[in-house]
C-alpha cells in the first residue's frame, strides 16, 4: 500500500511481478495439494484392478465410503475458504477503495501466469513423447517427459 501511495495510484509491473510470481507459487503448491486430496483416480483404479470377483463388492464399499468421506470434507473446506477469502476481500476493497483497479490488475496478471504455467508444463511431456515414438532412443526421452510430468 505504501508504493501505491507513493506511487500516486500509478500501477508499478515492476515493483509488482516479485508479489506475482509469489503469489503464482503459491497457488500451485494450495492446486497441488487440493489435487491430491480431491482426486479419485487411484480409487477408481484400486477397483478395476481386484480380480478377485468375491472380494470386490466389499472393495467397492471401501472405496466409495472413502471418496464420499473425502468429497464432503473436500467441499466443507473449500466453502469455508471461499466464504473467508470473499470476507476478506470484501472487508479489503472497502478500506482500500483506491486500490481495487491495482488488485483486479495484479489478480489477471497472476491469474495469466498461472494459466501460461499449466499450459507450458503440460504441452512440453506431450511435445517430448512424439520424437520418443520416432527415435531409437525411445526411453530416455519418454523417460524425460515423464519426469517433467511429475514436475
Amino acid at each position: 500500500m505504501n508504493k501505491i501511495y507513493e506511487g500516486n495510484g500509478i500501477f508499478n509491473i515492476i515493483y509488482q511481478i516479485t508479489h506475482i510470481i509469489y503469489s503464482s507459487i503459491i497457488s500451485f503448491v494450495i492446486t497441488e495439494i487440493v489435487k491430491y486430496f480431491s482426486l479419485s483416480e487411484k480409487h477408481a483404479i484400486k477397483i478395476k484392478q481386484e480380480k478377485n470377483i468375491n472380494n470386490l463388492d466389499k472393495i467397492l464399499k471401501e472405496e466409495l465410503k472413502c471418496l464420499n468421506i473425502k468429497f464432503v470434507i473436500f467441499f466443507f473446506i473449500n466453502s469455508l475458504l471461499f466464504m473467508f477469502f470473499w470476507y476478506y476481500l470484501g472487508c479489503f476493497c472497502a478500506v482500500y477503495k483506491n486500490t481495487q483497479i491495482i488488485l483486479i490488475k495484479d489478480t489477471l496478471i497472476s491469474f495469466g501466469l498461472s494459466l501460461f504455467y499449466s499450459i507450458f508444463i503440460n504441452l512440453i511431456p506431450g511435445i517430448l513423447r512424439i520424437p520418443a515414438l520416432n527415435n531409437k532412443n525411445r526411453e530416455c526421452t519418454y523417460n524425460i517427459s515423464k519426469f517433467i510430468q511429475i514436475i
